[in-house]
């Protein structure tokens, strides 16, 4: 039988972890959050909820991944054995797949918009070309189908390889690649005319939109950017020798999410209000307005290829996590049957996923609760599974490790250790809760 995997570095872990953070909740959702919540005060509160809640549960779920040495499930049953704990590990694994038959979809559409860039196909003449070709393609069976099915390919062939060799491997070139691809981006962005406008958006404070609906979208980003609540980082953590420290490598982890979020921005809204574009977009900024706004400027369509290329290596960093997740729990210690299960795995996430990719398209007429297949699954996922698993994690991490196993594993001085604690004990519960109230609320009310 195989040993169990770890990662190589201390950097090849951050950059997967990172990585699994920064994916579509950066480039994608992030600036639409942005652009549609007042930008800069968003920003602000963003980067506020990442450092005092994000960033504690974050470093909870590699206090349990490093001390639990295994997959969720039965590293929960290691640390709290006979008690009902590991179920968070399962809600994990389901929430897991769910995500990523979905996210898969996505992957799809940016692997379609890629092609098209690289063939010259994204030159629109009228008004509402984009907007039209977005629907075109959302709603093509052929295209979608494909498309979620080559995004499923490279992350099973990833997934494949393992840790050291799979994992930590692919994320020590496209992590750079990325950093790369949105420095060049953000100063061809910030070299446009009219470009300082965008940058007053995303820096220059517009205090009415400082109220608490505002601190709520912050608040859900955080949860969703950073992965927490689904078991990745307990997945990666897992994979840690004991000499890593975990306090540093979160700190890491957070401030990599909040400055490619905040990239993200500098590539997007200087651009937008440069060309004359609203910020506030919605969902459809990156593949409706974009393509617009790159198509006005020198050199447009290299650095629309460029963008494309950066979202799909960044929507990739994030899938693998998300299958790393189902794969490692499926298996349990048998490590041999690592490459089998990623594939046995990604084919069944791909027919779950299915539905959604058809939900804009031959399924459209089916909704659940108002929303299409994609939506709810998005729904149940983002306002049930993410809310609630960053819940459990961090009363597990307050109220069932005992201080002295905390101590061990963090290496922290006592003064920040107690704050940790108590942050992890009441103030993320606290507010996580509120946030999963919201959600519901905002549905069925």
């Amino acid at each position: 039988m195989e040993e169990r995997d770890h990662f190589g570095s201390k950097i090849g872990f951050i950059l997967a972890a990172a990585g699994s953070a920064i994916g579509l909740g950066a480039i994608w959702m992030f600036p639409y959050m942005a652009g549609t919540n007042g930008g800069s005060v968003f920003v602000i509160l963003f980067i506020v909820c990442t450092i005092l809640i994000g960033l504690p549960i974050l470093l909870a779920e590699f206090i349990i991944g490093r001390k639990g040495q295994a997959d969720p499930v039965s590293g929960f049953k290691k640390l709290a054995p006979g008690k009902p704990w590991f179920l968070i590990g399962w809600s994990g694994f389901i929430f897991s797949f769910i995500i990523l038959s979905f996210y898969s979809v996505v992957g799809g559409w940016i692997l379609s918009y890629l092609i098209r860039a690289i063939t010259f196909s994204l030159n629109g003449t009228s008004e509402t070309f984009y907007e039209d070709l977005f629907n075109t393609v959302i709603s093509n069976p052929l295209e979608v189908l494909i498309g979620q099915g080559v995004f499923i390919f490279l992350t099973i062939w990833i997934v494949s390889g393992g840790i050291k060799s799979g994992i930590e491997k692919t994320s020590k070139w496209m992590m750079p690649l990325l950093l790369i691809f949105f420095v060049v981006l953000a100063i061809r962005s910030l070299t446009l005319e009219g470009a300082m406008e965008g940058i007053k958006f995303l820096f220059v404070p517009d205090w009415s939109y400082l109220n608490w609906k505002t601190a709520l979208v912050a608040l859900g980003q955080t949860f969703f950017s950073l992965s927490v609540g689904v078991s990745a980082m307990i997945t990666y953590a897992s994979y840690l020798p004991k000499e890593t420290k975990l306090g540093s490598s979160a700190l890491s982890v957070s401030l990599l999410n909040i400055g490619i979020s905040i990239m993200a921005g500098l590539v997007i809204f200087p651009a937008v209000f440069a060309l004359g574009f609203s910020p506030d977009s919605g969902p459809g900024l990156v593949f409706i307005i974009l393509p617009a706004v790159f198509k006005q400027i020198l050199f447009g369509q290299f650095f629309l290829i460029l963008f494309f290329i950066l979202l799909l290596l960044a929507t990739l960093t994030s899938s693998i996590s998300m299958l790393e997740i189902v794969v490692s729990i499926g298996i349990k210690s048998k490590y041999d049957r690592r490459k089998r299960a990623a594939w046995v795995y990604g084919i069944y996430i791909f027919i779950v996923g299915i539905p959604s990719a058809l939900s804009f398209g031959v399924l459209s007429n089916i909704h659940i609760l108002s929303m299409s297949i994609f939506d709810f699954a998005d729904f149940i996922t983002s306002s049930f599974g993410l809310p609630l698993g960053a819940l459990f994690i961090s009363l597990f991490a307050g109220y069932v490790l005992s201080k002295s196993e905390l101590s061990k594993e963090l290496k922290l001085n006592t003064f920040l250790l107690h704050a940790w604690h108590i942050i992890v004990r009441y103030a993320a519960p606290v507010a996580i809760i509120i946030v999963f109230v919201q959600g519901i609320i905002k549905v069925f009310f």
